[in-house]
């Protein structure tokens, strides 16, 4: 997830300029960064404690 949202952000941030893509890579890398925290600090998110 975090992987997408950096590749939205770049690809339609600076080479293509549309900006609703943007803030949906913007919002990916957040929510990202936080489901990897919540992941690595234990807690169980959806049910699962890990995620391959």
């Amino acid at each position: 997830m975090i992987v997408l949202g950096i590749v939205l952000a770049v690809v339609f941030g600076w080479l293509i300029p549309i900006p609703i893509l943007l803030y949906l890579g913007i919002i990916l890398i957040i929510v990202g960064v936080i489901l990897e925290v919540l992941g690595t600090a234990g807690r169980a998110i959806g049910g699962r404690r890990h995620y391959y």
